[in-house]
């Protein structure tokens, strides 16, 4: 008999065989995976007694935390469609998606329930207003109902089959805004499924697994790890912020082996001052995606604290695993540091081409540049209400992500720069990322980030914008000087500003039109 793939049978398969077994650690809670199944069918069932229907739109605002984890269950179980919120995002941000998503039912930590009052009139289409609270005796605000005190009187056991297809959409996961509004990405369950085993097979997910949540839980379905860390019955660690003594201290008392983040995360676990004070008796293996890291970054990692690097590349429209770049037959020894910083090889069941604007195959030499595209079972449904950007994204039988990049004769990607982020200079192409590597080897720079400016003569030139490490200096020349010793001279910055951050999404990626927002003000052409 053919079943289709649902991901709720990750979450049915674990409880079964391993009732026992810690599932999630938030905390000073503990859940097995008998609990975690038992709370997760208890939320279904209040969902149901609510009036939630299936295609209904359930959202949740929070930080990482045991809710999330259950939420991904419990929405997908009665056929209601989860909407994860961004909870760096603004009042106004979360009104513009809550409405568009026209979401029926909302989920919100307790720190964020004022951020929704704040917006409540205008949110048209909500019914239901739940809170969570993990404080024994919860101060619920006045208009909402505490999460715990809904679920307690549900029955532990499943909520009554459904007429489910794998091709049904289970969640909407809006973008991160980087370049524009945010769009809803629709994920099916086989998108999410296929994701998972992905996941699973080339970041070698085990039973024995404890994964530290430092990635947002919200960003892509937080990159498949709620489904495939609980369809192996490994334990999930949860981090509420990201705080490096705190990394440290649960990667050494819980026996931490496998960990998601962005390369800000990783920054912050490289440069915390005390790490030599922790015992770390595990190997930890750290996936990063986002952006890619510096080389520098993934020398670090593995020579100073023995952890093991991985770098994968996606999209929230492709649930996102599309390529995998670790140590293998092309780089058996994994010392080619620059090369595992690349986006790597497509995953198993993912076909990448890198295309010119005529739609070809650029050659695979590791110069020419073309955009990454990608066909697959992960590749979204759709946007959410948005036919127009569906059909300007997926055309031609292959999705394009908007990334441009090289493959070399192994196939292998690397991600030069968006579209929309290229600085053409008196003619030439320059990649801002080239040039924010070679910043990243300056002794002083803790973090960079390169975008055109106006230029007269040129059209535009690169500008680099730094912050510096606490207690370093340096001068706007002496980092142009410096990149001149690693670059060709057209491809160096002409200005250096020293800033004291730079803006970002909540999972590490750089927000570039924010900062060229600054610098293009007034003109008369955006030249990107």
């Amino acid at each position: 008999m053919e079943v289709p793939l649902l991901v709720n049978d990750f979450l049915r398969r674990a409880a079964k065989l391993y009732p026992d077994k810690v599932a999630i650690v938030d905390g000073h809670q503990r859940f097995t995976y008998a609990q975690y199944r038992d709370r997760v069918n208890q939320l279904a069932h209040a969902l149901l007694a609510l009036g939630v229907r299936q295609g209904d739109r359930v959202c949740i605002l929070s930080p990482n935390s045991h809710y999330f984890l259950e939420s991904y269950y419990a929405v997908t179980q009665i056929g209601a469609i989860l909407v994860p919120l961004n909870y760096r995002l603004v009042a106004a941000d979360h009104e513009y998606i809550i409405n568009h998503a026209g979401v029926r039912t909302v989920l919100v930590d307790y720190e964020y329930t004022r951020v929704v009052d704040e917006i409540r009139p205008n949110l048209k289409s909500v019914v239901d207003w739940i809170s969570a609270d993990p404080a024994a005796s919860p101060a619920t605000p006045a208009g909402w109902t505490d999460w715990d005190k809904l679920i307690a009187s549900q029955p532990t056991t499943a909520t009554p089959e459904i007429d489910a297809d794998e091709n049904d959409t289970t969640s909407i996961n809006y973008t991160s805004g980087t370049t524009a509004r945010p769009k809803g990405v629709m994920l099916t369950h086989r998108n999410c499924y296929i994701n998972a085993y992905n996941f699973i097979a080339h970041l070698r997910i085990r039973h024995e697994d404890v994964e530290l949540w430092t990635l947002p839980m919200f960003h892509a379905n937080g990159w498949g790890g709620p489904f495939a860390l609980t369809a192996m019955g490994a334990t999930h660690v949860v981090l509420r912020a990201v705080v490096a003594g705190e990394i440290y201290r649960l990667i050494e008392e819980e026996g931490v082996t496998f960990a998601c983040m962005a390369p800000a995360v990783l920054s912050t676990i490289l440069n915390y001052p005390d790490k030599a004070n922790h015992n770390i008796h595990t190997k930890p293996r750290v996936t990063i995606a986002g952006a890619p890291p510096p080389a520098a970054f993934i020398q670090r990692l593995e020579t100073e604290l023995g952890w093991e690097f991985m770098q994968i590349y996606g999209l929230t429209e492709t649930a996102p695993i599309l390529t995998v770049s670790t140590p293998d037959f092309h780089n058996a020894t994994g010392t080619d540091y620059a090369r595992r910083s690349r986006a790597g090889v497509e995953a198993i069941g993912v076909d990448i081409q890198v295309l010119d604007d005529t739609g070809k195959p650029v050659p695979m030499d590791g110069v020419t540049i073309g955009e990454v595209c990608a066909r697959s079972n992960v590749i979204l449904k759709g946007y959410w209400l948005q036919q127009d950007e569906t059909d300007r994204a997926i055309f031609d039988g292959y999705f394009h992500s908007g990334d441009l990049g090289v493959w070399d004769e192994f196939g292998s990607v690397h991600i030069v720069d968006r579209k929309k982020d290229v600085i053409i200079s008196g003619g030439e192409n320059i990649s801002s990322p080239e040039i924010e590597d070679a910043l990243y080897k300056h002794p002083a720079v803790l973090e960079c980030a390169v975008i055109g400016v106006p230029s007269e003569k040129w059209g535009e030139t690169p500008k680099a914008l730094i912050v510096l490490r606490d207690g370093a200096t340096a001068s706007e020349q002496e980092i142009i000087d410096f990149s001149r010793q690693h670059l060709a001279h057209f491809k160096a910055p002409t200005s250096v500003d020293f800033v004291p951050s730079l803006p970002r999404t909540a999972t590490g990626k750089l927000q570039k039109f924010v900062i060229r927002d600054q610098y293009w003000k007034g003109a008369t052409r955006k030249v990107n």
